[in-house]
């Protein structure tokens, strides 16, 4: 838990503190504005005691005050009446004098600034009991009438000034949701993003705002295209009253009942509806066509390949609310302008003073190249051709090789084929130890957005050594890890590992190590071509077939045996 002192906060346990007098709005306007606030994913702590004691403040809501980012105190006409309210006030603002990073908002709800900071009104009336119940500590009352007048000196929200209450709460979220998305750190790692997202708002913003608008983010494979939808998403989602992010669409719409999964996230996180009215396609398209149409939504989807995904995810224009964004990533431009984007955004590649920074904080973990390094370093940027995913791969393969070692991997790609990035990648691939291969090999089929965890104690029992194993993938910039502890994958290293296991048996599947498609594995199982290299092999296409029997729950010994037999008895 974060002490009061500590002056370098870089996690908060909360996002938001509600500081209310329960009597006046628990039930009205705190529950509503808790709603908002918890669908838009922020995470708050509410005190759900109904009773006040009348005693000092407890040292769980004590705690809670110093883990919040921001404290949103609401005053009501009996605020003050509180001795609870009054010490959590000015706990709050002890907090957020100790420490620039916090932030307090008042929301004066039924009551204006100048009762609150004059105490005048029901704020006076309470005051006068307070001085007489705490006569021999007359301080204590002096500390909450400073610390009354500070916060109604701090910009904030004043219900009257709203024609309605549900415009009011929508006016806080926007402003709270806007504080806690932007994540500076993030954008600093990311080099040449600002002109990028700069070019797309560009973009997004033309014409007349009511408009419904959408863009879309083309360009090879390796280009940024999904980073820059996810950081785009990230900074502005707040400003819509739902917002999406359907992610790899083009892998999970292979699936069966992919397109469907994908409505149904839809329907949950734009309109927070059950999702268990969609049975097929049509009934999403139905759903969404007709109940979007008064929302103001923002939409990404990443990585479409077909007409269909667009016609069953993204719809038309009619679809949605005015003011809403649309934004569609893909490496067919024709595909977008077949199903009339207002906009196609195409990123350039890294210009090459970006390229060699990217490069040097790789391969060198700073910004300066080592002296002997510098012309092999702007060869190594040349031949990258801009492309992030390239020049992240390739700086942090060489981050501990030799000089000789980066002179006879430039002269290996220089020879290769002309798929530069699918080069780069695979001298990657090829210098990893075998028991790393395997394991970059299994996520690309099998765990790519699995937990960590989850993974790791299935491929302790392959005996390939996870814990460190993935670690060196990571290093490496083969595998990435969230802050949900979810394994990552680029496509481009994902396609590299799927191509790799074909190439095993480009026409007979049941020769390959691994199968993680649902048609293929079927074949398998009913023409019984089950090779050496696959028998007991896990294979997590079998969700799909047998999911009554093959769940989460299932331990890892057990769903070894039951995939084991399947093969060994030709199930």
């Amino acid at each position: 838990m974060t002490s009061v002192g500590n002056q370098n906060v870089s996690h908060w346990t909360y996002d938001v503190f509600l500081s209310f007098r329960g009597a006046d709005t628990r039930k009205n306007f705190i529950s509503h504005l808790y709603a908002a606030l918890n669908g838009k994913g922020i995470y708050v702590f509410k005190d759900d005691e109904e009773l006040e004691k009348g005693e000092s403040i407890s040292p769980r809501l004590l705690k809670a005050i110093e883990a919040s980012r921001i404290a949103i105190i609401v005053f009501s006409k009996n605020y003050a009446s509180s001795t609870w309210c009054l010490d959590e006030l000015v706990h709050i603002l002890d907090c957020k004098n100790k420490n620039a990073q916090r932030m307090v908002y008042p929301i004066f709800y039924d009551v204006e600034p100048t009762v609150v900071r004059n105490q005048t009104g029901n704020f006076q009336e309470a005051f006068a009991k307070h001085v007489e119940v705490f006569k021999k500590s007359i301080e204590k009352v002096q500390k909450w009438r400073e610390a009354l007048k500070e916060v109604a000196n701090i910009s904030g929200w004043e219900l009257k000034e709203y024609r309605n209450e549900s415009k009011f709460i929508w006016d806080i979220i926007n402003a709270i949701s806007s504080q806690i998305r932007v994540k500076p750190k993030i954008l600093k790692k990311l080099v040449g993003i600002d002109s990028r997202l700069e070019e797309l708002r560009f973009l997004m913003d033309k014409g007349p705002s009511a408009d419904v608008r959408m863009i879309g983010i083309c360009g090879m494979g390796g280009l940024g295209k999904t980073t820059l939808a996810r950081v785009i998403y990230d900074l502005i989602s707040h400003e819509f009253e739902g917002s999406s992010f359907l992610a790899n669409v083009r892998e999970k719409s292979e699936r069966e009942g992919g397109v469907i999964s994908f409505q149904r996230q839809l329907v949950s996180q734009l309109l927070k509806l059950t999702d268990n009215r969609i049975w097929n396609e049509d009934d999403g398209i139905n759903i969404l066509g007709s109940r979007l149409q008064h929302k103001k939504v923002l939409l990404v989807i990443d990585d479409v390949i077909d007409s269909k995904q667009l016609e069953y995810l993204a719809g038309k224009h009619g679809w949605y609310g005015s003011g809403s964004r649309i934004i569609i990533t893909s490496r067919d431009e024709g595909l977008l302008k077949t199903n009339r984007v207002d906009e196609v955004y195409k990123p350039n590649g890294l210009n090459y003073n970006e390229a060699l920074q990217l490069f040097n904080m790789k391969a060198f973990k700073t910004n300066q190249p080592l002296e002997e390094r510098v012309q092999l370093s702007e060869r190594f940027v040349n031949y990258a051709s801009g492309i992030p995913l390239a020049i992240e791969v390739l700086g942090s393969f060489l981050n501990v090789r030799s000089v000789d070692q980066w002179r006879s991997i430039l002269e290996r790609l220089q020879t290769d084929p002309p798929n530069k990035i699918m080069s780069i990648l695979q001298i990657s691939f090829d210098r990893l130890q075998d028991s790393e291969k395997k394991i970059f090999l299994d996520v690309a089929c099998f765990f790519k957005g699995k937990n960590r965890d989850y993974v790791t104690k299935i491929l302790e029992g392959c005996g390939f050594f996870p814990v460190i194993g993935i670690e060196v993938l990571i290093e490496r910039s083969l595998l990435t890890v969230d802050d949900d502890n979810t394994l990552g994958m680029h496509d481009l290293l994902q396609e590299l590992g799927q191509l790799i296991i074909t190439r095993q048996s480009p026409e007979e599947p049941g020769k390959r190590s691994r199968l993680w498609k649902e048609k293929e594995v079927r074949q398998v199982l009913i023409e019984n071509t089950v090779s050496a290299l696959l028998n007991g092999k896990l294979v997590d296409a079998c969700y799909f077939i047998f999911p009554n029997y093959i769940s989460d729950e299932f331990s890892t010994s057990l769903h070894y045996c039951f995939i084991y037999l399947l093969f060994a008895y030709n199930f």
